[in-house]
């Protein structure tokens, strides 16, 4: 007796090993999914400029990153005597205004760096909601808790997202051609949105993609530069709400999946996109992240010592092989 629907899955080519280099960009799902990038310590960059949900915004920042124009003081704001950027995080936020356009800058650096260099580029799109500035007519990545009356709130069309995504693809492409692009939509629900609104929100996201991915031709105003076959969705979304579906795979505020929902997915991600040739070099590196972490009673032992020198050989051997690994 089967208790549970299971998403078929298959693994693709061109997948995820040791000398791949991985950017994360968009929601903190894709946060989530980094920090296991982190832990089996994979090459990857995860959103330099903070968390950011909708796809204009993270189009905007890699058209930005590409084409190479700097953050200049017309870029910035003041609020309450903290510097702030509509295209960032309010992590990246600081009281002085050349370090935050330092920062900024240095995570454009960051971010058009990867873009060139990485292997695979993973987009975790996290709402169709957006807010406009009234005053610029541009939408944000973060209304930084402005006034409301600042800002028109407006739900973006599949239309809108599907150029938005072919345009991030076309781009991607010009200058770095070889990269494989993974979609995905957030499972994290936007319940501040409204229920309906959000199940639309996510609907909107997951047409544009598939259009994008299946009927490039059919996205207004767009030329395909993107080879269609390099372009993927990997389904976050419905893997936690029909796998799992239940509340113990949600933490607290019952919105955001918890840790044994983060690594079912990753597990499932892994089967798809990381290559079966990694998985004893991640035993090993997750070996060893357990005994930097254990703490002994007794320091000094020799006990504590012999398991000290067997941790060092164990890193000293895995870094003589992969450099880039770091502990």
């Amino acid at each position: 007796m089967k208790l549970q629907t299971q998403i078929p899955l298959k693994p693709e080519e061109n997948q995820i090993d040791y000398s791949s280099k991985i950017l994360l960009l968009g929601s903190c799902f894709s946060e989530n999914i980094g920090g296991k990038f982190d832990y089996y310590k994979f090459q990857n960059l995860q959103n330099p400029f903070g968390v950011i949900f909708n796809p204009l915004s993270i189009e905007r920042l890699i058209v930005r990153a590409i084409e190479n124009v700097s953050f200049s003081e017309k870029d910035i704001f003041q609020h309450n005597e903290i510097w702030k950027c509509f295209d960032a995080h309010s992590e990246l936020a600081a009281l002085d205004k050349t370090e935050f356009l330092n920062n900024l800058n240095s995570a454009l650096k960051n971010l058009r760096e990867a873009l060139f260099s990485s292997t695979h580029i993973i987009f975790t799109f996290g709402t169709s909601w957006v807010y406009r500035n009234i005053e610029s007519n541009e939408t944000v990545a973060n209304c930084h808790k402005l006034p409301q009356k600042n800002f028109k709130k407006e739900l973006l069309s599949i239309e809108e997202i599907s150029k938005s995504i072919q345009n991030i693809s076309n781009k991607i492409s010009e200058v770095n051609p070889n990269a494989t692009i993974i979609n995905t939509v957030s499972p994290v629900r936007h319940i501040k949105d409204g229920f309906a609104e959000n199940t639309l929100s996510k609907a909107h996201l997951i047409s544009a993609i598939h259009q994008t991915i299946c009927h490039p031709e059919l996205v207004e105003g767009q030329q395909l530069t993107t080879i269609n076959h390099q372009l993927f969705y990997f389904p976050s979304f419905e893997i936690m709400m029909d796998e799992l579906r239940d509340y113990r795979f949600y933490s607290e505020d019952m919105l955001h999946p918890n840790k044994t929902a983060i690594e079912i997915i990753w597990q499932k991600f892994s089967t798809v996109w990381i290559s079966s040739e990694t998985e004893s070099l991640q035993k090993e590196i997750a070996s060893i992240q357990n005994g930097l972490l254990h703490r002994p009673f007794n320091p000094t032992s020799a006990e504590h010592h012999h398991f000290f020198e067997k941790l060092e050989q164990k890193i000293s051997s895995i870094t003589k092989q992969f450099p880039h690994i770091q502990f």
